[in-house]
């Protein structure tokens, strides 16, 4: 995989529009070979080999309703070379602005009418980090537009801090914001229709959540990235604590 980034200027530009609006939009990011070959991937991975905690089902008696995968740098080399030795570690470098350390590759699905909301939420809410220097990229593995859920952001939502998060429901996404919409919310939300091989990268702080899957039968596959800046340090404690108590809910509700 190509890891050589656009010339000065391009990556001039995706900087200030990550500064500016807390995101950005790349289309094309990769190739659709580069596409066919992590999808293929992803086909030849041996589900029963990784720990349950890292596979997510909507249904665990249903094997076409798998919904993420956590960690995929632990069970292929591409998927590692992908994470750690590619552009998209040289895109995190750029937008958070010092050396970026990876942090978890993920598979996200949505399957044909099962496939629920992303709730509204900041990411920054689960990483627990100080400071708040981190990115999420998500790159689409397929067509995805309002009908089988695309991503959905409040613009400069980034340089607003935290917002109150409580428990939900959803499997993959225990928290959601409290307080969302507010007006100022709505006024400022943008959303992206994305094909095969487009980018969105967002801020730890950036608003965002999902549309569901209303098709009969299309899916929604994509795969995450995280990484954080090396200077923001995690709360070590509380991050373990919260990651037991979601593995224990997970279990005692058969979702793993």
């Amino acid at each position: 995989m190509e890891n050589q980034l656009l010339n000065a200027n391009t990556q001039k530009f995706w900087k200030e529009q990550y500064d500016l609006d807390g995101f950005i939009y790349i289309p094309g990011f990769l190739s659709l070979d580069e596409i066919s070959a992590l999808r293929k991937e992803l086909d030849s991975l041996d589900l029963n080999k990784m720990p349950p905690e890292k596979v997510y089902y909507e249904n665990k008696e249903r094997p076409d309703t798998l919904k993420q995968l956590q960690h995929l740098f632990n069970y292929s080399p591409l998927f590692k070379e992908t994470m750690f030795e590619s552009k998209f570690t040289e895109l995190a470098n750029l937008l958070l602005g010092e050396k970026a350390i990876g942090k978890n590759m993920q598979f996200f699905n949505k399957p044909p009418k099962l496939g629920k909301p992303t709730p509204p939420h900041q990411d920054g809410y689960y990483f627990m980090l100080e400071p708040q220097n981190a990115i999420t990229m998500w790159l689409a593995l397929e067509d995805v537009d309002e009908e089988n859920g695309c991503v959905r952001y409040v613009k400069g939502s980034h340089k607003e801090g935290m917002r109150p998060h409580g428990r939900t429901a959803v499997l993959g996404f225990s928290q959601a914001m409290l307080d969302f919409p507010q007006e100022s919310d709505l006024q400022h939300e943008v959303y992206f229709r994305v094909k095969p091989g487009d980018l969105l990268a967002h801020h730890s702080l950036t608003i965002h959540w999902a549309d569901g899957n209303q098709s009969e039968n299309r899916t929604r596959k994509s795969l995450g990235f995280i990484y954080y800046g090396e200077n923001a340090k995690v709360d070590e404690a509380a991050h373990k604590f919260y990651q037991e108590k979601l593995a224990r809910e997970l279990k005692e509700k058969d979702s793993i």
